[in-house]
C-alpha cells in the first residue's frame, strides 16, 4: 500500500493520524522534527507527505522549499492552523500540492489524500508521450521531470497535472470550471489567484517572454488554451 510520512510535533495528533491513516492502510513513516523530516523525504520514496508548518528547527513552508529544490517531487499536503489565504498561497509558491487547516476532520483529510493519490496514479498510467516539447520546456511525465536548456527545473505533481491536461487538449480550450473539476476535483476548490499561480510558474518555464505568451494563451472570461 501507499507509504505516507507524516511530519507532526504534536504527539496526540501525530498518533491519531498514525492510527486512522494504518486503518484505513497505508504504510505510515513518522517525524515531529523538521530536520529529520527533511532527511527522511530526501532519502526516502514516498506516496505522499503530511507535513505541519509548525515545527521545531525547519518550518513545514521551509522543508516543503529544500525538498523542491533537492528535486524531490512526492505530493505534499501541508497541515496548517493558519487561515489567511496570504500563508496559503504562500505554501503553495514553496511546493506543496495541497493544503488543510485545522481542525479538520479526518473524512476530509482522508478524501484530500486519496484526491492526489488518485490523481498521481492517473499521471503516471496515462497514454499520453512520456517526452514531449512544450514551448522551451522538454517534459518528462514519466518522470515529473521538467528540462530547459538541458537543465533539470523544479515541477510539483500539480504543475505536471495541469500541464499534462491541458497538453492532452492542446489547441482547445479548457474552460477554468473543468480544469477546477479535473484537477481539482469536487472536494476542494482553489481560489483564483491560486490557479493564476499555477499558470504563471508553468509560463515561467515553457515561455520565451512572459509579456508576451504564445504557448499557454488566457481565453478571457473563459479558461486558457495550450497551442502547441
Amino acid at each position: 500500500m501507499y507509504p505516507i510520512l507524516i511530519v507532526e510535533d504534536e504527539p496526540d495528533m501525530l498518533m491519531g493520524l498514525k492510527d486512522n491513516l494504518e486503518f484505513e492502510g497505508y504504510r505510515v513513516d513518522l517525524a515531529d522534527d523538521g530536520e529529520i523530516a527533511l532527511k527522511k523525504i530526501s532519502e526516502n520514496r514516498y506516496s505522499l507527505v503530511l507535513l505541519d508548518v509548525m515545527l521545531p528547527n525547519i518550518s513545514g513552508f521551509d522543508i516543503c522549499k529544500k525538498a523542491r529544490i533537492q528535486g524531490v517531487n512526492t505530493p505534499i499536503i501541508l497541515l496548517t492552523a493558519r487561515g489567511e489565504e496570504i500563508d496559503k498561497v504562500l505554501g503553495l509558491e514553496f511546493g506543496a500540492d495541497d493544503y488543510i487547516t485545522k481542525p479538520f476532520s479526518l473524512r476530509e483529510l482522508l478524501a484530500r489524500i486519496r484526491a492526489i493519490l488518485r490523481r498521481t496514479q492517473n499521471v503516471s498510467n496515462s497514454n499520453t508521450p512520456s517526452k514531449v516539447q512544450i514551448g522551451r520546456l522538454l517534459m518528462d511525465f514519466s518522470s515529473f521531470e521538467g528540462f530547459v536548456n538541458g537543465s533539470v527545473v523544479k515541477m510539483s505533481h500539480r504543475e505536471v497535472e495541469i500541464l499534462q491536461y491541458l497538453w492532452n487538449n492542446r489547441n482547445q480550450i479548457v474552460s477554468r470550471d473543468d480544469l477546477l473539476d479535473k484537477i481539482w476535483g469536487t472536494d476542494y476548490q482553489p481560489t483564483s489567484r491560486t490557479i493564476d499561480n499555477f499558470i504563471l510558474k508553468l509560463r515561467q518555464k515553457i515561455e520565451e517572454d512572459l509579456n508576451y505568451a504564445r504557448i499557454i494563451l488566457t481565453v478571457h472570461g473563459v479558461g486558457y488554451r495550450l497551442v502547441n
